[in-house]
């Protein structure tokens, strides 16, 4: 019997591709030529869109072919249907399809770009999600490796898909800083497409990358360290016009535009995503321990996968803002799953790259665009670490100091600016009540309670801003450069 899936004895059935099985079994005799010159109603249709899938996903390449040439035969809907059935099997089945399947899979779908079918762009989305980042392991380094092939091969089609174009650099930009650390030859291939296809979105694409906003600073700094990307970091610094985009003048126009939480979901697979929201909606105070500890061993299992963390942290912060119910209810918060993220962290250099997705929002912080949600995490965590945890409000408190001071030293101006209104705006909406239960508290050092003061006195505290002068007026936190830099 022909079979999608690894499967076990103790596997529940999957409805959906016990659906495509029934489909391509009883329709089989008309999958191969001559094929049928009636036009199918609607049910018969939607019957055959489900052997077809099938079909081109379990049997061999040559027969796969023929049911591809049968789908052109009948399409009547523009590819919707039996896009939106890749799509599905995508996001739930991806990790658990046989080899043969994955590749066909990829087969199909760089056929559907071909096509322009409808919802190509979604299925290619869902694809870029089952990339996993810090996962070395040959599998996901061939999907890939794959994916950054077909990119580079459907060029022109991309062109007119500018947010499928800003999506698959999101993904590369994230995946490069976590190939990079891996000095292996096998990666050498892959890593040299992946800086090709980003550079070559950024410099002559860079319309397009605007749309990311400011994470795309947050990525393309992880990766200055590359030669390729540390001049396009000084062309953006010292010769913004050379992207050719006449409204872009300087960086500080990026980090005013909050990234859409589309781009965040992108860095996490849908099980993923699923059991994060199942922790942060469902799981109540006092039994989240036994679910952590799970996690951790499925996503967190090897000292690599650390760098996901950077990639919760935001998803967190970002894309999921639970209900004022959720809020109200005795369900773990938010700040204390970030808390034991942070305590999952195992070297510097990750753990520091986990503050700055915390903090990130808050450094352009603007109440007509951004999201209080956003910054909220971070201040009840520093809040219910007194006293129990003191430690973590001491060591949130003094990284948010230091890129207040090092961030970007050109455009200091606009982090104190930003930090500033975000302790005002979380104080004026009730997300704390006042700064006092901080700079009132002995057992935090008096040098941070005198600075978090100065921060409180006003929401727009001004800054002298010093000159553009040279390119090292831009300094990269201490800590967040790459341990090959």
């Amino acid at each position: 019997m022909l079979n999608l899936l690894r499967t076990s004895p103790h596997d529940s059935q999957n409805p959906l591709l016990s659906s495509l099985r029934d489909s391509f079994n009883r329709l089989r005799s008309q999958l191969r030529p001559p094929f049928p010159t009636s036009v199918p109603s609607q049910l018969e249709y939607s019957d055959l869109n489900r052997a077809i899938v099938f079909g081109i996903l379990a049997e061999p390449h040559h027969l796969a072919k023929t049911h591809l040439t049968h789908l052109h035969s009948i399409v009547t809907d523009g590819y919707e249907s039996f896009v939106d059935l890749l799509v599905r099997i995508t996001c739930d089945s991806y990790f658990k399809l046989l080899d043969p399947a994955r590749v066909q899979l990829l087969w199909v779908s760089s056929n559907m770009v071909d096509v322009s079918a409808m919802g190509v762009e979604n299925l290619l989305f869902a694809l870029l999600r089952c990339v996993v980042g810090g996962d070395f392991g040959r599998d996901n380094l061939w999907l890939a490796f794959e994916l950054v092939r077909l990119f580079a091969a459907k060029w022109e089609w991309l062109l007119e898909e500018r947010f499928v174009l800003s999506c698959a650099l999101y993904t590369y930009l994230r995946l490069l800083a976590d190939h990079y650390r891996l000095a292996d030859p096998m990666l050498d291939e892959l890593k040299r497409l992946e800086v090709g296809f980003c550079v070559r979105v950024l410099r002559h694409c860079f319309d397009s990358c605007l749309r990311i906003g400011r994470d795309l600073i947050r990525l393309l700094q992880d990766l200055v360290f590359i030669p390729e990307f540390g001049a396009i970091w000084k062309d953006l610094l010292a010769s913004p016009s050379i992207f050719g985009v006449p409204e872009f003048s300087d960086i500080s126009q990026l980090y005013k535009t909050r990234t859409s939480s589309r781009y965040f979901l992108l860095r996490l697979t849908p099980e993923m995503e699923t059991q994060l929201r199942f922790l942060l909606t469902q799981v109540r105070w006092g039994c989240q321990k036994r679910y952590q500890i799970w996690f951790a061993k499925k996503f967190l299992n090897s000292p690599e996968k650390e760098t996901l963390v950077c990639d919760f942290v935001r998803f967190i912060c970002c894309a999921h803002h639970p209900s004022n119910e959720i809020i109200q209810s005795d369900v773990i918060s938010r700040w204390a799953v970030v808390g034991w993220l942070l305590k999952c962290c195992r070297s510097n250099y990750v753990e520091a790259n986990v503050k700055l997705c915390l903090f990130y929002d808050w450094l352009f912080f603007d109440e007509r665009v951004d999201n209080i949600m956003n910054i909220e995490p971070a201040i009840l965590l520093m809040v219910h670490s007194v006293p129990k945890y003191v430690d973590m409000t001491h060591k949130l408190l003094e990284f948010l100091f230091l890129l207040a001071d090092n961030y970007d030293v050109a455009r200091k101006d606009i982090i104190v600016r930003g930090i500033s209104t975000s302790f005002a705006v979380l104080v004026k909406k009730g997300v704390i009540h006042s700064l006092k239960v901080l700079t009132s508290c002995d057992i935090i050092s008096a040098v941070l309670r005198e600075r978090l003061a100065t921060f409180s006195q006003s929401s727009h505290l001004k800054v002298v801003r010093e000159p553009l002068a040279s390119l090292n007026n831009f300094t990269i936190p201490l800590n967040l450069t790459a341990p090959s830099s």
